[in-house]
């Protein structure tokens, strides 16, 4: 049989059907894996196929044949299993500063890495609209150049915006640039996803302090020259407590808090917290527990105990047990009519 002028290539076209067409449900005969050659252009002998298989299989290619009324051959393993992918295309749909579009593109790519078949499994939980998407295209490009940034040890300059209401206009909600357009100066030190939003950890050159910024609010970043500030404040951050201390990254006043709390919202202490925080018995009250932790004292943080009710009670210090018992009140005078 003449060689085709493809041949060199028929080893990896092997690979690309083996691993595109098959897995442990769907198999392909050698007379079938001829035929998928073909389609590419490439000729080949039976002979031929059954060493290409041999030398893919010492590469490392976990290949398997199964023998019923003929022999088919199936891709048996691979880098991500499907659950493992089933895990990364939820944690796309549920990611917010992803926009729609890239959630579709991101899919496609993560779809890629299983064979068609069970890319088909994929597809069916792919589940993107009405969810609250970013319509931020740029999120993208400004990740990367923050990365750049850190990776460099250089600091980074941005326009930071805000939503703003606009009842008179045909688009009511916009976006507006705080500090009346005042360009933003910070080290970029770290980049921390939390409560499904994106945020740059950066030490905050005017203010000589550690602040986040949500990055799909970012504009017009721009890497400097100059080298990054903070160093000693970003060491003597613990990131995992600083998430778990901010709600949903909302700014407050950082103070550690007592709690007094329902045995059975353990769950929700523990989600919120980790199962770490410091916990004692409810001396004075039976299936309650104390709970202390550390927290950014905000009316996010209020409006997030008052969700539980009385199955969670601020015991100290006095002064923000006060603030948030002016907090319960200026919400109820709102429904006294």
């Amino acid at each position: 049989m003449p060689r085709s002028s493809r041949q060199k290539q028929k080893l990896l076209y092997i690979q690309k059907i083996l691993l595109e067409k098959t897995d442990e449900t769907h198999g392909l005969t050698i007379s079938e894996i001829i035929s998928e050659l073909q389609a590419y252009g490439i000729s080949a002998e039976r002979k031929s196929i059954y060493d290409d298989l041999r030398t893919l299989e010492a590469f490392g290619l976990d290949i398997c044949s199964e023998k019923t009324k003929t022999v088919r051959y199936y891709i048996a393993s691979r880098d991500f299993q499907i659950s493992e992918l089933k895990l990364l295309v939820d944690a796309i749909q549920g990611s917010k500063f992803i926009t729609q579009k890239k959630s579709f593109e991101l899919i496609k790519k993560v779809e890629s890495l299983a064979g068609e078949n069970e890319a088909k499994l994929l597809q069916n939980q792919v589940v993107i609209s009405n969810r609250v998407k970013t319509s931020n295209e740029t999120i993208y490009y400004s990740v990367d150049r923050l990365h750049d940034a850190i990776s460099k040890n250089l600091s980074v300059t941005f326009y930071y915006n805000r939503w703003r209401l606009d009842l008179g206009s045909t688009e009511k909600i916009k976006l507006e640039r705080r500090r009346g357009g005042e360009l933003y100066s910070v080290s970029p030190w770290a980049l921390c996803w939390d409560d499904e939003n994106y945020y740059l950890i950066a030490y905050d050159e005017k203010n000589s302090q550690i602040r986040h910024y949500r990055v799909d609010k970012m504009e017009s970043i721009t890497v400097t020259d100059k080298k990054r500030q903070g160093r000693e404040l970003f060491d003597k951050l613990n990131l995992a407590d600083y998430a778990k201390s901010t709600f949903s990254m909302f700014a407050g006043e950082p103070a550690p808090i007592e709690m007094s709390v329902k045995n059975d919202f353990v769950g929700i202490i523990a989600d919120r917290f980790g199962k770490d925080v410091f916990i004692t018995a409810d001396e004075n009250r039976d299936g309650r527990f104390i709970v202390k932790v550390n927290v950014n004292i905000s009316e996010q943080f209020f409006g997030w105990v008052f969700a539980l009710g009385d199955g969670a009670e601020i015991i100290s210090p006095k002064e923000v047990r006060a603030r948030f018992a002016e907090y319960i009140n200026k919400v109820s005078s709102m429904y006294q009519e």
